[in-house]
């Protein structure tokens, strides 16, 4: 196989995973957060929740999906700098209902868990 055949390969696997990251995104229910890592989980993927921080990075931006509904596992706002302004992601999250302990969301009590993709 070629080089740019494997190059096309990785692009096209790259861009499946991105479309079912933003599939499960979508369902993220309003007032609920997942994680990076919940989302590569369900993927079955579990070790590649930085890939899909870069999914999300690619709509920074794009309103058309809940992005900031996606923390880290810790509960902190980690895809906060590519919002508008540095504030927006967690006024989007107060405003619906999003309870903080400080900086961080209250996993507890907001955490949504996405199903095995399929």
């Amino acid at each position: 196989m070629r080089r740019t055949d494997n190059k096309n390969k990785v692009k096209a696997n790259n861009e499946d995973f991105f479309k079912k990251v933003f599939g499960i995104v979508a369902k993220i229910p309003k007032g609920k957060v997942t994680t990076y890592g919940e989302i590569a989980k369900a993927l079955g993927a579990k070790s590649s929740a930085r890939m899909v921080g870069w999914a999300l990075n690619s709509a920074a931006g794009d309103d058309s999906y809940p992005c900031h509904r996606v923390i880290n596992r810790n509960g902190d706002l980690t895809g906060k700098r590519h919002f508008r302004t540095p504030t927006l992601m967690r006024e989007l999250l107060e405003n619906e209902g999003i309870e903080f302990i400080g900086e961080q969301v209250n996993l507890k009590k907001h955490l949504w868990l996405p199903k095995q993709y399929s």
